[in-house]
């Protein structure tokens, strides 16, 4: 009784924070999610007053908060706007894994770790997070923008290459043969292309079977089939955000208009405890050694993500303050990263790559909200400074030409676009 209690007191008291924080950053025009971090990280191990009736709760919330981000993204489109997506943008997800896998690969290499290392380390600086750039698209109501399904088919890729990804990394920390890593990777690859076959060609006939006039009936049959999608692909070494967002694109029409609205306070809600979750479970004691070149790798590769962003959404003919955002928006890592440095940790491959990835998705999970909202104007600003010219002396007189004034550029830009495929 005593423990129900204590879990009653310190749940109901993360939420009530979590409520407080989101109202000052909502009041000062900024995503909440760095105070949610912030904040986690102040209650977990080796913080200010650490949890723990709740921490067990809070890991399956987390978990819960991922795949419902994941879903409600998938909700946003078609299948047919996945296919055609991936189909136009899959020279963008090359460059996205060469510019940003590189580095992890070339820091792992120079600081002497090892082969196996680089690959890990290439993985966890490759691979933008979903869960916060699905929540920063919302919190800056750019989900209708013309950028973001570039932005969107570059983090689909992303989740998609998991598949392969994955399974090969185990297979290297495991030390498997390749009879045995290629099985893996098989079926890995095999469960991808089943479920994302299955939402391209029978997306009508599960949106039919999922279909009710009742919201209590709907909101139960769309919940509980993403966490049983989601915790299968798990089970057979695919992602569980790849199955929650495959769920997502195969519903459409109306049932996924009625399961955007009665899913988005739960979505909100499960988010917030993800990211106190990852702040709880990193022990601030751990950070300082290994800053120093988290903060260099998190410079890179916050520089390499804006140029993938800007290079797609330039090839897809979006404007240039559109490029700018869906550069900045692309920064964020996370969830993923966190998974990949959990497995090298697991198999002892490097004592200090656990570090020095929490110390580096932890500064890029706060710098990206604030890249994704002052990337664009900030580049604008510099570029019309740089197009001014040069002060010189002369003055206009008689018989003096006078200066001619340089077009001034347009005002900020409106919200582009109205959604995809009449999505909510």
């Amino acid at each position: 009784m005593h423990s129900s209690a204590v879990f009653l007191i310190e749940f109901g008291a993360i939420i009530l924070g979590l409520g407080l924080l989101g109202r000052f950053a909502a009041r000062f025009q900024f995503s909440p999610i760095p105070l949610y971090l912030l904040a986690g990280l102040a209650f977990g191990e080796g913080g200010l007053l650490p949890l723990g009736a709740s921490e067990e709760f809070v890991a399956i919330g987390a978990e819960i908060g991922v795949i419902l981000l994941l879903l409600m993204l998938g909700l946003e489109y078609t299948a047919s706007d996945l296919v055609s997506n991936l189909k136009s943008q899959y020279p963008a997800g090359l460059v996205d894994a060469t510019l940003n896998a590189l580095p992890g690969a070339a820091m792992a290499l120079l600081l002497g770790w090892g082969p196996v290392a680089a690959v890990v380390l290439a993985g966890v600086t490759w691979i933008s997070s979903s869960g916060v750039i699905a929540k920063v698209l919302g919190d800056l109501g750019r989900l209708g923008n013309r950028e973001t399904p570039v932005v969107l088919s570059i983090l689909v890729l992303e989740d998609l290459s998991m598949a392969v990804y994955l399974p090969i990394v185990t297979a290297l920390l495991a030390g498997a043969g390749l009879a045995a890593g290629s099985a893996t990777l098989a079926v890995a690859l095999g469960v991808a292309g089943l479920v994302l076959l299955l939402a391209v060609r029978f997306g009508r006939h599960i949106s039919r079977f999922v279909s009710s006039d009742d919201p209590e009936k709907l909101l139960l049959v769309v919940l509980g089939l993403t966490l049983v999608v989601a915790g299968l692909a798990q089970q057979l070494q695919v992602s569980a955000a790849v199955g929650a967002f495959l769920v997502g694109i195969a519903l459409s029409g109306e049932v996924a208009e009625g399961a955007y609205t009665l899913l988005a306070p739960l979505r909100d809600l499960f988010a917030a405890v993800f990211f106190v979750f990852f702040g709880l479970h990193t022990d601030p004691a751990s950070i300082p050694p290994v800053l120093l070149p988290a903060l260099a790798l998190g410079v890179v590769t916050a520089l390499t993500k804006i140029a993938t962003g800007y290079w797609a959404a330039r090839r897809a003919g979006i404007s240039v303050k559109g490029r700018w955002r869906a550069g900045g928006t692309l920064v964020a890592r996370g969830e993923f990263s966190i998974v990949i440095a959990g497995l090298a940790v697991t198999a002892g491959i490097e004592p200090s790559l656990g570090p020095l990835a929490t110390a580096y998705v932890l500064v890029l999970v706060i710098l990206g909200p604030l890249t994704a909202r002052y990337t664009e104007p900030v580049a604008m600003r510099l570029t019309r400074r740089l197009r001014k010219p040069a002060p010189t002396d002369r003055t206009v007189g008689e018989g003096s030409e006078p200066e001619v004034a340089l077009p001034v550029d347009p005002p900020h830009e409106a919200v582009e676009g109205q959604g995809v495929a009449g999505r909510p």
